[in-house]
């Protein structure tokens, strides 16, 4: 049975860091493209940043600098670090799992099969 656990979610203030983590378990987690996403509520999700297991990384424009997406196959586990939070950057964030070697351009519309619950992130001014 696959399972994700989200974790590393806080509150900090504006231009501090955070870093999530997504621990997994019940599947061959180095054969799936790994995601992290998020959503404010009354919107739609977004893609944040996603990493194959070929160890290539897509970000969201409005992340990239700023957020580090990185796994570790032998922990069976993902990372997401953010730098330079903005009160923008405020949502509850999911990591997902799907079988697939790696993320294509348009990861962000895939439905992934996996996903973990959410971890919020809180960036105040």
């Amino acid at each position: 049975q696959v399972q994700l656990l989200g974790s590393g979610g806080g509150s900090v203030q504006d231009g501090g860091s955070l870093t999530l983590s997504c621990s997994a378990s019940g599947y061959s987690y180095s054969g799936y493209c790994m995601g992290w996403f998020r959503q404010v509520q009354g919107k739609e999700r977004e893609g944040v940043a996603a990493i194959g297991s070929d160890g290539g990384t897509r970000y969201a424009d409005s992340v990239k600098g700023r957020f580090g997406i990185s796994r570790d196959n032998q922990k069976n586990t993902l990372y997401l670090v953010m730098n330079n939070l903005t009160t923008e950057d405020t949502a509850m964030y999911y990591c997902a799992a799907e079988p697939l070697p790696r993320c294509g351009p348009a990861w962000y519309s895939v439905e992934f099969t996996y996903w973990a619950q959410g971890t919020q992130v809180t960036v105040s001014s």
